[in-house]
């Protein structure tokens, strides 16, 4: 079958996808939206195909005039769009432009709004508001918060890749733009039309029904427009890609966007990888150490004057934002370059985390000044979260693994590694093998195994059945990665945050490349899990910026020239920015040299390139301290405006880069970076 096999049908154009002749039809050239009123869609009153199998559509009403080319890209199912727009009434008018695409009949749409909207976005049992899809208007209705919709439209900068992807029962197609064209900002947008997916573009952007700003109370709906004057004319421009029914089909398309957007032709990186270290390395240790108790707290305020410590939050989580991986990240520095007094309170921290384990033998969630250890954000003091306890499981292991090779022994953290993983096997699931989402603290009993955050138990298990040669824990690793699988396939992986419920987010994606990777590493006979780690990566990257969103000159990320492509957006739930990717650097970059896929390692580079920039070089850098690193830099209009950064030093954030660099001064990749 060809890759473009377009037929036209009365005054629509029909485009026939490669999977079993699946239709995706363009009903109208455009479609006009004032600010009152109904759409006004602008019909093709003539539709030529030239020689070269190009498609040119041209309508007029409404005052407009529309001409819209459909070129093929050679073998290539997808064809580059040009529409071009004259006012030529007499009078100004104020409007609007949609695009539409609209698909055959199916079941299940699969809406993919990369980094924004994962098919119905939320689940019916999580507890975050944020935006969800329904086609029940009943259930949309149902919602006090506004927030559940049968159709939805963002603003560009919402997504990690300005494109929206949808499916029917015997093929799939996308639309994708980029971020600014002539009218300013643009969006991308979905409806479903009577059990028919509809994909949309606007130029300007819409917001609709309401604008998500990152709480269950939205703000309302955002429909800027543009004012025509008579005799203006402006092209726009915009993808059209046709892919299979498959739901993994989004990832081809993905990757061609990523190549396709302009990189810049130097790195991001404000500083160089050992310098990064340094830096992140004496801001985790000037900031966030405090010595009674050992903790590294989790926040600190960039003001010092005004706010002081008072603007610090005088907590720390095992793992997750503050804890073990950091702490091992910094002993790893502290033992490379000599710091003796580092390395004792690296050493310090863990010992405390592992001082302290619960009455059922799992680490706590948090400590804090005020109430001592406690479960975490998980809302319930019994339950204590299975991500929480298995990266802090695993960065413990590490940390003893490296202190053994120097001929260290801590065997407090050997005890208190090996009393989590017993939590961990006996909270397995003897039918699914699914491995707990939370564990009760008064007996480590499972509390429930809904959503992905078990996959964090996996590569703890690996790794120990390794280390102390245990097969055991292999074999109870190997259970929940095929119990696990049917989440990799389904395109749809939740619950690794303590704070956003069952939301899907970049750091289900995460947990899922290192846990296949080592998987696929631990004996890989079939290739399945080296497949899966494939699957899970290119998922992540979903949530990977492939283009540099642009900031006003006057904001401070605009100011400092803040370059996005390799960041991720945090969740549909969190939309701003964030570094944690980089906690599976090496994994990834094991992933992709056992694909052989330059890709992988060309992301693995721009994520680690795009977070050497805002750590501090010297007091006053950005407003902040040497050596502090922000968690959330705001993209689009979401918490706080576009542009802004948050004054607060992360333990996560400095301890999550200086894990990367330390990690990439042994990688030959990196060698150039350093």
């Amino acid at each position: 079958m060809t890759a473009h096999r377009a037929a036209t049908s009365g005054n629509h154009v029909v485009l026939r996808t490669r999977a079993q002749g699946g239709l995706a039809e363009l009903p109208h050239v455009v479609t006009l939206l004032t600010a009152e009123g109904p759409p006004l869609p602008v019909p093709a009153d003539e539709i030529v195909r030239d020689g070269s199998g190009a498609l040119r559509l041209r309508g007029e009403a409404h005052g407009f005039a529309a001409r819209l080319t459909l070129d093929p890209r050679g073998d290539e199912p997808a064809y580059d769009a040009a529409l071009t727009v004259d006012r030529v009434a007499d009078r100004a008018l104020a409007a609007g432009l949609r695009v539409e695409l609209r698909l055959g009949a199916g079941d299940d749409p699969g809406w993919l709004v990369p980094g924004a909207f994962y098919g119905e976005n939320r689940r019916a049992d999580c507890t975050r508001p944020y935006p969800r899809y329904h086609p029940d208007p009943a259930e949309c209705a149902a919602d006090p918060t506004g927030l559940t919709a049968s159709a939805w439209s963002l603003r560009a900068d919402r997504c990690a890749t300005p494109a929206v992807f949808a499916r029917d029962a015997q093929g799939g197609a996308a639309l994708a733009t980029s971020e600014y064209g002539p009218l300013g900002e643009q969006g991308v947008g979905f409806a479903d039309d009577g059990g028919r997916a509809v994909l949309r573009l606007h130029f300007p952007y819409r917001e609709e029904p309401v604008s998500y700003y990152g709480s269950g109370t939205p703000r309302p709906a955002d429909t800027p427009t543009h004012h025509w004057q008579p005799g203006e004319q402006h092209t726009l421009r915009f993808t059209v890609h046709l892919h299979d029914s498959d739901p993994h089909a989004y990832a081809p398309v993905i990757r061609a966007l990523h190549q396709a957007f302009p990189a810049h032709p130097e790195p991001a990186a404000w500083t160089g990888v050992e310098e990064a270290a340094q830096l992140s390395a004496e801001g985790l240790h000037r900031w966030h150490y405090r010595a009674d108790p050992p903790v590294l707290l989790e926040t600190a305020a960039f003001d010092r004057e005004a706010l002081g410590e008072r603007g610090d939050r005088p907590a720390m989580h095992v793992s997750w934002v503050s804890g073990t991986p950091y702490a091992h990240a910094l002993l790893l520095h502290a033992r490379r370059v000599g710091d003796e007094t580092m390395a004792r309170d690296a050493a310090a921290v863990i010992d405390h985390i592992c001082a302290n384990l619960t009455p059922g033998g799992t680490f706590w969630g948090q400590w804090s000044a005020s109430g001592g250890w406690s479960a975490g954000w998980t809302g319930d003091r019994s339950r204590v979260h299975a991500r929480t306890l298995g990266d802090a499981t695993l960065f413990t292991l590490r940390a003893l693994a490296a202190e053994r090779a120097r001929g260290a022994d801590h065997p407090m953290w050997d005890r208190a590694v090996r009393s989590n993983l017993a939590a961990a096997l006996a909270g397995q699931d003897p039918v699914t093998g699914r491995l707990a989402a939370a564990h009760d603290t008064a007996t480590g009993k499972p509390l429930d195994h809904e959503g992905a955050a078990g996959l964090a138990w996996i590569a703890a298990l690996v790794e120990a059945a390794d280390m102390f040669v245990e097969p055991a824990y292999l074999d109870a690793a190997r259970r929940a990665g095929d119990a696990f699988a049917d989440d990799v396939r389904s395109e749809f992986l939740c619950g690794a945050p303590e704070d956003v419920s069952l939301a899907p987010t970049s750091e289900d994606g995460y947990n899922a490349v290192i846990a296949y990777t080592l998987l696929h590493e631990a004996g890989d006979r079939d290739g399945r899990w080296l497949g899966l780690a494939r699957r899970a990566a290119d998922w992540t990257l979903t949530f990977r910026y492939t283009y540099d969103v642009t900031f006003a000159e006057h904001t401070l990320l605009g100011r400092y020239g803040f370059r996005t492509r390799g960041a991720d957006q945090a969740s549909p739930s969190n939309q701003h920015l964030h570094a944690f990717g980089l906690i599976c650097l090496p994994e990834w970059v094991r992933l992709a040299r056992h694909l052989g896929d330059p890709y992988y390692l060309r992301s693995a580079r721009e994520n680690l390139d795009c977070f050497r920039q805002f750590v501090a070089r010297a007091d006053g850098d950005f407003n902040a301290y040497r050596g502090m690193v922000s968690e959330r830099f705001y993209q689009t209009e979401c918490f706080q405006a576009k542009g802004m950064l948050l004054t607060l030093s992360h333990a996560w954030s400095a301890g999550v880069l200086l894990y990367a660099c330390e990690q990439a001064r042994e990688l030959p990749e990196f060698q150039e970076d350093l």
